[in-house]
């Protein structure tokens, strides 16, 4: 069937809403991980103004490189997320260089004009992959003393610091299923065989690949799924539209599934995994999730490239970097940090190695049809909510 595009009207409003969404993604997926994870205090206290070279966590910052003071203003969205990044990196940058780091929450107009290549107040700021090939144009180059996140795609590296992988997942309690609950995207839509309402994201949620969900559900092979079939996706999450419950917030979705209100919830692994790192006796499906990409970047205008160029070093260290997965259970990008992470606390984490079936989307396809997709649904929503 010939995809059927939806209206791409008020491009830029979608568009906001996604970040919006995001921003529930990114400052919600571990809060109670973090929580109950106890953190690592960074050891030295540093004597020079250089960041250390990847792989030197233990030591002070070396002391080649150039003499930096001031500050940089880094921009995310805040909650856990942020609190992991102040605790592995920024405290023991400020310690050894002397440079503040400035946290602030990402405002979208700020993001947008200076992915445009327009002057702004930012140093760094917190993107999907996709960002980076709709805005490579206008993004610094990183510094050869910067690691590569190598398990980035190649075209990405040299923009991409302090990357790692997201998982959208499926997960119910335990006591929901005692035989075994469902597994795969077609289990997730078949309610007869495992009975039972669905949480899925509503209007302003980020909605993440539940498109690319109903469509493999579908029988559509993940090569395939781009452009998307929009009227068979439709389709698709039509035939469970009466059982849907529809979520706003990410504490809504946990609560939704903690009460009991919903069977089997979607969303990103950290909601699911920061309830099982709290006692919750919670099931994750980690076959056919779906593995995304985010990092930091540096805007072309940024105030102080010198001084984001230093932690973007600082922050490519695997120990630093285990650090924060531990704290999130985002998945790690540079293969050096599993060595950093226990064994007993990998399989919490998307992209473990455990994980052999998880199903890697096109992100500069993504990125292509990202605002269509956004747009298409919104659009089925109105009639399904």
């Amino acid at each position: 069937m010939a995809s059927t595009n939806p209206s791409t009207k008020n491009h830029r409003a979608p568009a906001l809403i996604a970040a919006a969404g995001l921003a529930l993604t990114l400052a919600g997926c571990s809060d109670k991980g973090n929580e109950a994870e106890t953190k690592t205090e960074t050891e030295t206290e540093a004597t020079t103004s250089a960041p250390a070279a990847a792989g030197d966590a233990q030591t002070t910052p070396q002391a080649a490189g150039p003499e930096l003071s001031g500050q940089v203003v880094f921009a995310d969205w805040g909650g856990a997320t942020h609190d992991a990044r102040q605790a592995a990196y920024f405290d023991s940058f400020t310690a050894g260089t002397g440079v503040e780091v400035v946290s602030t929450t990402l405002e979208m107009t700020i993001m947008y004009s200076m992915l445009a290549g327009e002057t702004g107040d930012y140093d760094a700021m917190h993107v999907g992959l996709p960002d980076i090939y709709l805005s490579s144009d206008h993004l610094l180059t990183l510094d050869p003393t910067v690691p590569r996140a190598d398990q980035l795609p190649a075209d990405a590296q040299d923009y991409a610091f302090g990357a790692f992988a997201v998982g959208d997942v499926q997960a119910h309690l335990a006591a929901t299923f005692p035989d075994g609950g469902p597994q795969t995207w077609a289990d997730f839509f078949d309610t007869e065989k495992y009975p039972g309402k669905r949480a899925l994201p509503g209007a302003g949620a980020m909605n993440g690949f539940v498109l690319e969900a109903a469509l493999m559900a579908d029988g559509v092979a993940p090569e395939d799924f781009y452009p998307i079939d929009y009227e068979r996706a439709y389709a698709k999450l039509n035939s469970i539209a009466g059982d849907v419950v529809f979520y706003t917030e990410y504490p809504q979705l946990q609560q939704l599934l903690l009460s009991g209100s919903v069977a089997v919830a979607y969303g990103p692994s950290g909601q699911f995994t920061s309830l099982i790192a709290s006692g919750e006796d919670v099931t994750v499906s980690w076959d056919e999730a779906f593995c995304s990409y985010d990092a930091i970047v540096i805007p072309e205008q940024a105030p102080n490239p010198a001084n984001i160029q230093a932690l973007a070093a600082w922050m490519g260290d695997p120990e630093r970097q285990a650090q924060f997965a531990r704290a999130t259970k985002y998945g790690p990008l540079s293969a050096a940090v599993w060595e950093f992470i226990p064994a007993d606390e990998q399989d919490l984490i998307v992209t473990a190695p455990s994980h052999t079936n998880l199903v890697q989307t096109d992100p500069q396809a993504r990125a292509t049809y990202n605002e269509e997709m956004i747009n298409a649904y919104a659009e089925w929503l109105t009639t399904a909510q």
